[in-house]
């Protein structure tokens, strides 16, 4: 490799000094994730040096290709093209000068949008990965007449010699290591340049297959989807998209066209396999100028598309040195941009012309587009009336909830009392403990102008609750035959036909369990005393509150009976109260055991008989 040029010498500067083979062992062996890569570099440069060819030589219009054999006895690896080439000054000064590469100056000449991918200079040393020795032999279109072979063992030490003549590009010949003998395969090399090399331009051929590995170009390169026919559009959409979806069959296809910001172009689709809201099998792979540089880009689809997979192309896209991840610069966010506005602009259209693959799509991402609508506004009216939501009658639609003009939901994962009681009244519970179902219900209901009661708030039982007002007789008199250390409120509610049910105080929970997390640790101070802000105005003496509904027929009998019939009004509230305790037992918060109150069932209606 070419030495730096001396630096002059000013005063009060040093000379850094390189270790030249630590940096080349970094270089070659360290710089790709995969020895893999190696290949995909190799294969790039010929795709490079064609393009180059048909620049820098107008009138050259014979078919173009790449090569890639193998023998399999002599454990080499050949990679010819019929670019062009190299003379012995370019081999020294780019074939053998590390961060030098006659690519990067022909785009910075003008040929940027000419399909060129090299940047850095560096993807030849790649070949020193797979080989032990790397022999290039190479005829420049300059001088068809004389050719050169150049040969290194190690990237560092390397001699270049004259040989005859042969067709104009280059031939690339590795001496593979015995790390990497499998490589001298059909089936390996379709593999791994399948995956990396399907869409460069250029026709690769392997092991003198008649037909290349990317026979066509993708779909958005092909300029026929006026002429052919929807159905068979999206049929070979949804083909192109298997061969990328590693996990999943595609429902239906999205495309990403090239815009003012973003030249990205590709195709999206929607994942067939169901997905929950915090599931992430989102998988994109990113190709620059034909070049498969990352497979697992996901960052570049929306955090909510978790059902989404992808395919796109770029030329604005800048590689890290390595090729095998992309910057964060601006290019990056315009496409990040770009996509999303895909995403949504395609299920929109989805939902428009293509019917059943829509309802699939509800029916497999239900619970994810609950939190994806929650990110954008033109998503949430889209799927405002279509998704369901889990409640005590199965997943509904938002508008078969709705009752009365309100929507009322729950926050517990098991039945409480507000379950009961709307089962009893026969209106359906949405279930809030699930993923996005209240965030979404409540834009839902300010879009739509109704009410939400969120049951179990304090707010949500002022809703539920009328209060009233009792003698102070009467109060204490209900208290003595009905609580059980309950704090007792007398109340107006629906239905009339439930005489009273207990309620547990989540705000005294909360202020119990703070204390819990404190005294075990499990809070930090600065959290905990943001907590208590709140927590300091509760009254947590009481667990659970007692609502008894004085418009139901037996709390007003038994009210009037506590004069007139004292022995029968004591009896009645005894089977009022154990009533009261077997429908508390089904209360995740309920502590005291339903078989008293069964004693207590059956003792009451002995002596009511017997009386």
């Amino acid at each position: 490799m070419n030495s730096p040029q001396a630096l002059p010498q000013i005063a009060g500067l040093h000379r850094t000094d390189v270790d030249l083979p630590g940096l080349m062992s970094v270089l070659s062996k360290h710089l790709y994730s995969t020895p893999m890569v190696a290949l995909r570099e190799l294969v790039q440069n010929a795709h490079d040096s064609i393009i180059r060819r048909r620049i820098e030589q107008p009138d050259w219009n014979a078919p173009a290709r790449i090569d890639v054999g193998f023998d399999r006895a002599e454990n080499v690896l050949r990679i010819t093209d019929t670019g062009a080439g190299l003379t012995e000054p370019e081999i020294h000064a780019y074939l053998a000068t590390v961060g030098v590469g006659y690519t990067r100056n022909l785009r910075q000449t003008g040929h940027d949008n000419s399909g060129l991918i090299g940047m850095f200079g560096l993807g030849f040393l790649s070949a020193f990965v797979l080989a032990k020795r790397v022999t290039v032999n190479t005829t420049s279109y300059r001088d068809p007449g004389l050719g050169h072979s150049y040969s290194s063992t190690n990237a560092e030490q390397y001699s270049v010699i004259p040989i005859a003549a042969r067709p104009v590009g280059t031939e690339i010949i590795l001496e593979l290591q015995s790390d990497f003998q499998s490589l001298a395969n059909s089936k390996r090399l379709q593999e791994i340049l399948g995956h990396y090399c399907l869409l460069l331009k250029e026709p690769i051929y392997i092991a003198g297959n008649a037909e290349a590995l990317n026979p066509e170009p993708p779909p958005w390169r092909q300029n026929d989807a006026a002429r052919l026919h929807p159905v068979l559009e999206r049929r070979r959409n949804l083909a192109f998209a298997a061969r990328f979806e590693k996990n999943f069959e595609p429902i239906c296809t999205l495309a990403l066209h090239p815009g003012l910001h973003c030249t990205a172009a590709g195709l999206l689709w929607v994942q067939d396999g169901g997905s929950y809201g915090t599931s992430d099998n989102r998988n994109l792979s990113v190709f620059v100028r034909g070049m498969l540089l990352d497979d697992d880009a996901r960052d570049l689809l929306p955090s909510w598309a978790g059902f989404i997979g992808g395919v796109i192309e770029s030329s604005q896209l800048t590689p890290t040195a390595s090729r095998e991840d992309l910057q964060r610069d601006d290019h990056y966010r315009a496409t990040q941009r770009a996509i999303s506005e895909a995403v949504i602009e395609g299920l929109a259209e989805i939902s428009r012309s293509q019917p059943e693959a829509w309802r699939r799509i509800l029916a497999r991402h239900n619970e994810a587009l609950l939190g994806a609508a929650l990110c954008d506004e033109r998503l949430f009216l889209l799927i405002m009336d279509c998704v369901r939501i889990p409640s005590s009658r199965g997943d509904l639609p938002v508008r078969e909830i709705l009752s009365r003009g309100s929507l009322h939901v729950i926050f517990e994962n098991r039945q409480g009392f507000e379950e009961m009681l709307f089962r009893i009244m026969g209106v359906p519970v949405a279930h809030g403990h699930r993923y996005a179902v209240v965030p979404f219900l409540r834009r839902w209901a300010q879009t739509k102008g109704v009410r939400l009661t969120e049951l179990g708030t304090e707010q949500g039982n002022r809703q539920l609750f009328t209060l009233a007002e009792l003698p102070t007789a009467q109060q204490a008199w209900l208290e003595e035959h009905l609580a059980d250390g309950e704090k007792l409120i007398a109340a107006r509610f629906h239905p009339e036909e439930l005489p009273l049910v207990v309620v547990p105080d989540r705000d005294s929970e909360l202020k119990r369990r703070l204390e819990a997390d404190a005294s075990d640790k499990q809070i930090s101070q600065s959290a905990l005393r943001l907590a208590r802000q709140f927590t300091a105005k509760i009254d947590a003496e009481y667990d659970q509150r007692l609502y008894v509904n004085l418009d139901n027929p037996a709390i007003q009998t038994l009210l009037l009976a506590r004069h007139a019939a004292p022995g029968q009004a004591a009896l009645a509230a005894r089977l009022l109260k154990a009533f009261k305790t077997l429908m508390a037992a089904q209360n995740p918060h309920a502590e005291k055991a339903p078989n008293q109150a069964l004693i207590d069932l059956a003792a009451s209606v002995k002596a009511i008989v017997e009386h």
